[in-house]
């Protein structure tokens, strides 16, 4: 199919970028022998989990941000920090920071530490949060999501993008002429706009010139295309130049579809039970679990199953960039390890094959 200039992406244009595929983990605690690790135990599994991510040559380890029983996150650019000193290559980001309940300027202190540490590895996603924990736990009403999410957007990416920066709004006290140390390399640090499903969120994505990492937990991936459309034609119209689009899924990678089918189930069935119960989910029967395989948002089987299915997301979403989310509450380590090694070993090359022998134009 033909493409308009300056709002679409194509296989090509995903070679540009350089086609990147990563891993997302949100420090959910697994299980050893029939027993949840401990806390500690699982920070330092996730030093040991992003060397090996490096190892089979995977491009981005990063680390989400929750305040809840079973994840260990709550301290992302300080795990990062430890798997920085860890690691030589990877690149090292938070696959979501909510910066609705942070500070930007101890956002901007932290990243551009993290980024000297790590010499030139450090990158983030930042959204408005999807769970509401760290509202009432730092002291901010979840009424102000929005304008707290806006302005503090404003201030990180003035401080990134300035070397003196006088701010003001109404959500921290306003900087003069202010200059943080370590300084941010030159433009700041890759800054994605994290969006589960709102098109504002999209269009200010678009409106600061950032590129868009769609969460995709649940339902058809397809359906977002409408939202990649809508980033395209926002860029054109802000005078943006053309920018990324990644995804972040959930999944895991075995030798078959069926070990991967049943191992995942036995982790992620809890889940979605626990996860119903606060909000409303439906109840997550093994049929709707199948379809969620076939054709919905999870990324379970085996290394072949998997790769064209991130193929068909390229076709259909135009994505430069592919997360998968490979920890789940309970999930034992052997089976974390595995999905790691066999997206690195298996997965990626396979996609990449399949990017360069087919003509996809979308």
């Amino acid at each position: 199919m033909s493409t308009q200039k300056g709002t679409q992406m194509s296989a090509v244009d995903a070679a540009q970028f350089g086609f990147e595929i990563g891993l997302n983990s949100f420090g959910d605690v697994p299980g050893v022998d029939g027993r949840p690790m401990s806390d500690a135990e699982t920070v330092r599994l996730l030093v040991d989990e992003a060397r090996l991510a490096e190892r089979v040559g995977l491009d981005v380890f990063s680390i989400g941000e929750h305040y809840r029983e079973g994840f260990v996150d709550s301290a992302t650019p300080v795990i990062l920090a430890g798997i920085a000193t860890a690691t030589e290559r990877i690149g090292l980001g938070s696959a979501v920071t909510v910066l609705s309940t942070n500070d930007p300027v101890r956002l901007y202190n932290e990243f551009s530490t993290l980024d000297a540490l790590s010499n030139g590895r450090a990158q983030m996603v930042v959204g408005r949060a999807s769970q509401t924990q760290s509202f009432p736990l730092f002291g901010y009403d979840i009424a102000d999501y929005e304008q707290l999410f806006e302005e503090k957007l404003d201030l990180f990416m003035q401080l990134q993008r300035n070397s003196s920066v006088t701010w003001s709004g109404t959500v921290r006290a306003p900087l003069v002429d202010q200059t943080l140390h370590p300084t941010m390399r030159p433009g700041g640090i890759p800054t994605w706009v994290g969006v589960g499903g709102s098109p504002d969120s999209v269009v200010r994505a678009a409106r600061y010139g950032l590129p868009l990492m769609l969460a995709i937990i649940g339902g058809q991936p397809e359906r977002f295309a409408g939202h990649v459309d809508l980033y395209h034609r926002a860029l054109e119209k802000f005078g943006m130049p053309a920018n990324r689009v990644g995804q972040h899924a959930l999944g895991l990678v075995a030798e078959t579809d069926e070990e991967a089918a049943e191992t995942w189930w036995e982790s992620w069935k809890p889940m979605v039970e626990m996860m119903g119960r606060e909000r409303g989910f439906y109840p997550p029967t093994k049929d709707r679990y199948l379809q969620e395989l076939e054709t919905g948002a999870l990324f379970v089987g085996s290394p072949d199953t998997v790769a064209k299915k991130i193929v068909r997301m390229v076709e259909a979403l135009r994505i430069s960039r592919f997360d998968l989310k490979y920890d789940v509450i309970g999930l034992p380590v052997d089976a974390r390890s595995q999905t790691i090694t066999l997206l690195g070993t298996e997965v990626a090359p396979r996609v990449r094959a399949l990017l360069a022998k087919e003509d996809i134009n979308v």
